[in-house]
């Protein structure tokens, strides 16, 4: 039986979130089928630039929060009560 695979398989498949079972099976379809492998390449670039980006919080931000914890209560007890 020939399993029919995702564009969420695909996705599955690049993060390692298959089985092995699976990534056999996955990289038989990627062979066989154009589109599958294309969303698989161009899936597989987009992740590689994600993972580039670096994001990087104001120094008004790092302030703000600065700021509040060192007004935050340290021994404040918490609340159980709901």
């Amino acid at each position: 039986m020939t399993k029919t695979f995702t564009y969420d398989d695909v996705v599955r498949y690049l993060y390692a979130e298959t089985t092995t079972e699976e990534n056999d099976l996955m990289i038989e379809a990627l062979a066989l089928d154009d589109d599958l492998m294309n969303f698989y390449l161009d899936s597989l670039e987009l992740r590689q630039q994600m993972d580039r980006i670096v994001r990087v919080p104001s120094d008004q931000a790092i302030q703000r929060i600065l700021g509040f914890s060192y007004h935050y209560p340290f021994n404040q007890p918490a609340n159980l009560s709901v």
